[in-house]
């Protein structure tokens, strides 16, 4: 039992707004006349497609498989036909496209054959292989793939595993709906999670302002009776759904910059994953739909309980969309990230769908001068320095920004919320945190394309230094011409073994050249007769005596 409880430093208590979509219970939405399923809806490689324009597919079938181990597979939520595999808008603020698989559904939801997996059985790398096959990733919103965090590392245990169901952010209530559903097998899954980490403990964490969550899971605790599983109710103070800042509150352990949880003996999961695990290996269910809250400036605030790939605009029909609604928002107020295409699909890490109006969030202040109050220092969970991210990012400094942390910024907007000159603080940080990104990107493609150019050129010396290695080998081997009398022999001007090589082969070949030469010349004089030889030398006489009287008139005779 834990005795004592923590605080972290900052944080700040918006308005909760979480009254209007918790008063009807979850509700299953009926499938839409297509679903857009992304290949990529997780940190990693982008799944490989696996079907093809016009087959057919079942509920729970793979349509996509995992690209490496740091990926997850990808389901077909219902049974129907693939209509196009093509690139589709994303709910993404850039409103950028990415590859996903278009199915029309047959309205017979059939499913294909699950399949059974004896997890008691089997070894944990086993575990983790079906559970990445499933498609099981982090719900909380960073979408991990959870089989790489079930890995104990090197350690092979870890001392506390906690289970996030603190859901601070206002108006998101999807957790504390499906704790109030479904607490036994969120506890299940949280057991399944302890075995394969052999943790020492189980923490089942929630804020003190969702008191049905709390009576639920304590009872269910109670009922499954492990003495290391244990209900813990927080203080509600945002953002204590942070990893960080909820192992804080826990433990006492504060998670140093540069370091990770696990550093430290600790494992953190959202409820949702633990129920998604719990039913992948019970019951062979891959992960294809998912509890999103669609509340805000809507007729009926609600969760429902969506097929992954339907599109956005299929919830707030059904929850009623009003009129005057300004912005549609993908997440929490805090965090949440504005949508630009309402047909954009709901993704695994959709946890929240918030129509904004006039009425309900003020337009924004106009931004004035920083004051450099130290409001946002005093506010900011991760205690940075937010005023002086704000600054070096501004000015584009980003080395100077990253020297103040700027990448342990969780982007809570807490400093923004404070902010007494309305400045959009985070947008700041995210604008460097890309920038740093992209230029880090330019810098690995430069340096690619450098060490591929060092390598062409050196790859050409070596092709020449074996090519003229090559012929010198078939010269040396070639027979040597004997060479006249008198006459140098070839081996006499054969190049050092310090002069160029092409030099030394162009020697040698004229030395050889020379030596034919002289010896064709002997051998033609040799094969005169004596009558021939004597005019030949009376020749030359008379030559000698015309150069010595080339100063007189005398006539040559």
């Amino acid at each position: 039992m834990l005795n004592k409880l923590f605080s972290f430093n900052g944080g700040v208590k918006p308005d909760p707004n979480k009254s209007a979509s918790t008063r009807e219970p979850i509700a299953r939405l009926a499938l839409p006349p297509q679903l857009v399923i992304p290949l990529h809806q997780h940190i990693g490689g982008t799944p490989r497609p696996l079907v093809t324009v016009g087959s057919t597919v079942l509920g729970g079938q793979r349509i996509g498989a995992p690209d490496g181990n740091v990926s997850s597979a990808v389901h077909a939520p219902t049974s129907g036909r693939v209509v196009a595999i093509e690139p589709r808008p994303m709910p993404h603020a850039s409103g950028l496209s990415s590859p996903a698989v278009v199915i029309e559904p047959d309205g017979l939801d059939t499913a294909i054959e699950r399949e059974l997996f004896d997890w008691h059985a089997a070894a944990p790398g086993e575990i983790r292989d079906f559970l990445r096959d499933a498609g099981v990733v982090g719900l909380g919103g960073a979408v991990f793939p959870s089989h790489l965090k079930l890995n104990p590392g090197k350690s092979g245990h870890t001392d506390t595993l906690v289970i996030n169901g603190a859901e601070c952010e206002p108006f998101i209530t999807c957790d504390d709906m499906l704790m109030r559903a479904e607490p036994g097998n969120i506890l299940r899954g949280a057991l399944i999670m302890q075995r394969m980490l052999a943790a020492k403990q189980v923490l089942v964490a929630l804020e003190d302002n969702k008191p049905e969550a709390a009576a639920a899971l304590k009872s269910a605790a109670r009922a499954l009776g492990h003495a290391s599983l244990e209900v813990v109710v927080v203080p509600t103070r945002y953002p204590a759904g942070g990893a960080k800042q909820l192992i804080r509150v826990l433990t006492g352990i504060e998670v140093p910059h540069g370091s990770r949880s696990t550093d430290f003996g600790v494992q953190c999961f959202n409820v949702a994953t633990a129920l998604a695990v719990w039913r992948a290996l019970e019951h062979g269910e891959p992960l294809t739909r998912r509890i999103v809250t669609v509340t805000g400036n809507v007729e009926r605030p609600r969760n429902f309980d969506v097929a992954i790939g339907t599109p956005i605009s299929h919830l707030f029909a059904a929850a009623g969309l009003k009129p005057d609604t300004d912005k549609l928002i993908m997440g929490g107020p805090m965090m949440g990230i504005p949508l630009p295409n309402i047909d954009a699909p709901v993704v695994k890490a959709t946890n929240c769908l918030l129509a904004s109006s006039p009425t309900l969030f003020a337009p924004p202040e106009p931004e004035l001068p920083c004051i450099r109050c130290g409001e946002c220092a005093r506010a900011c969970p991760a205690d940075l320095q937010p005023f002086e991210l704000y600054w070096h990012s501004r000015a584009r400094n980003f080395g100077r920004a990253q020297e103040y942390k700027l990448f342990d910024c969780i982007e809570c907007g807490c400093c923004a919320y404070v902010c007494p000159s309305h400045i959009p603080l985070v947008d700041y940080y995210r604008y460097a945190k890309s920038e740093i990104w992209a230029r880090e990107r330019d810098k690995d493609a430069a340096d690619s394309a450098r060490e591929r150019f060092e390598f062409r050129n050196w790859r050409a010396d070596r092709e020449k230094e074996e090519k003229a290695a090559k012929l010198a080998a078939r010269n040396a081997a070639k027979p040597a011409v004997k060479p006249a009398d008198g006459a140098a022999p070839a081996a006499d001007v054969a190049p050092s073994a310090g002069e160029d090589p092409k030099k030394a082969l162009i020697e040698a070949a004229m030395a050889r050249a020379r030596a034919q030469k002289e010896a064709v010349a002997a051998k033609n004089t040799d094969a005169l007769t004596p009558a021939q030889q004597a005019q030949i030398d009376a020749a030359e006489e008379r030559r000698k005596r015309a150069s010595e009287l080339s100063g007189s008139d005398a006539p040559v005779k």
